[in-house]
């Protein structure tokens, strides 16, 4: 758990919660002097992979962030969102009650997240028999399948949920696979010029080509190279 003073809190709450919820926990040493609360909080929230941020504000040393939150009340815990504080609980509440708490933040993982946690292909499909929009389960068991020889059942998979850059290269993967075009570069390259000359009239081969062009990777200087030549063709 780090911990802000008036000094620090602009960046340590304020600038921090722009990109992820912060929990702000402020507590005396008057009345939980081992900070056990923030214990509890620290355990639970990085049980959960730490999606959110724990900070710490002692009010006895930093009695103006207190006066802030208006509460005089400690324990007390908020959750500050693009610099906007929420009130979470107050006072020395139960553990189950702080758990709760946690749990709105951060959802406890269902079924099918275990199950595609596991990462296999039996637990990924069961994961989809609980959860058939499930896209960790959906782009992990489209990998199986391309690796495995079944590009067309991945194309189908994949076509369940929207397109995100990873799940752009899954299907642009798995399209060359099923045309059983090699994405080996010595032979990506001839391949390229052979679809530029039809890619303006050839919509089938403008995405063969443009598959292509995501099996190179956009750090290989080829990639850019051969984006422009596109262009040329098309504009």
């Amino acid at each position: 758990m780090n911990s802000a003073t008036e000094a620090t809190f602009q960046t340590e709450v304020i600038e921090a919660s722009m990109t992820r919820p912060v929990v702000v926990l402020l507590w005396s040493p008057r009345t939980d002097p081992g900070n056990e609360m923030g214990v509890l909080l620290e355990a639970l929230i990085s049980a959960r992979g730490n999606e959110v941020s724990l900070v710490g504000v002692d009010v006895e040393s930093s009695p103006q962030i207190a006066q802030a939150f208006h509460t005089e009340v400690f324990p007390s815990a908020f959750v500050v969102v693009e610099g906007k504080p929420y009130l979470g609980f107050t006072g020395p509440v139960p553990p189950a009650e702080v758990q709760a708490f946690v749990d709105q933040l951060v959802p406890p993982p269902s079924e099918a997240d275990e199950l595609t946690a596991a990462g296999d292909e039996v637990s990924l499909r069961k994961a989809l028999e609980l959860d058939p929009g499930h896209a960790g389960a959906i782009e992990a068991l489209a990998r199986i399948l391309i690796d495995s020889a079944r590009p067309t059942e991945a194309l189908e998979l994949l076509a369940r949920i929207p397109e995100t850059p990873e799940v752009h290269a899954l299907n642009a993967e798995a399209r060359l696979a099923e045309a059983h075009v090699s994405t080996a570069e010595a032979e990506i390259t001839p391949k390229l010029d052979e679809l530029l000359e039809r890619v303006a009239e050839d919509e089938s081969a403008r995405q063969e080509y443009l598959d292509l062009l995501e099996a190179l990777g956009a750090a290989n200087p080829l990639t850019a190279t051969y984006r422009k030549a596109l262009a040329a063709r098309l504009f």
